[in-house]
């Protein structure tokens, strides 16, 4: 249970179900010397988080299909692995701080990934 990486590795989990947005997402990543896993929703992110305990960073969104929603995956996240970075974007739905998890940042759609790569590479020091 729980990640035993350090902190600052350079690893982020991309959890997104709209395909075009998550490959962008993950070259640029790719591209910015980041390990990167993707996972289209929730059902598919979970069993990589426990396969890969040195995911650092989760990027997930709100809307998608299965069994539940980013919102709900990032608490999920939050309670099983609590150092993990966490990003909550949505282009449809504006979330109150309240609703977030801990230590979890919003972001609206769309985003500048420079701006994201800079929080990131902040929060993860």
């Amino acid at each position: 249970m729980g990640q035993s990486m350090p902190i600052g590795s350079k690893t982020i989990l991309i959890v997104e179900d709209e395909a075009l947005v998550r490959f962008d997402l993950v070259d640029f990543f790719t591209d910015a010397g980041w390990r990167v896993f993707d996972a289209q929703d929730a059902d598919q992110a979970i069993p990589i988080l426990d396969r890969h305990k040195e995911i650092r960073v989760v990027l997930t969104d709100v809307q998608m299909p299965g069994s539940m929603d980013g919102l709900k995956l990032a608490h999920y996240i939050r309670e099983r692995f609590p150092p993990t970075v966490l990003f909550v974007v949505s282009g449809n739905v504006p979330l109150r701080e309240e609703q977030l998890p801990a230590h979890t940042t919003f972001l609206a759609k769309p985003f500048d990934p420079h701006r994201l790569l800079r929080q990131i590479e902040g929060s993860t020091r």
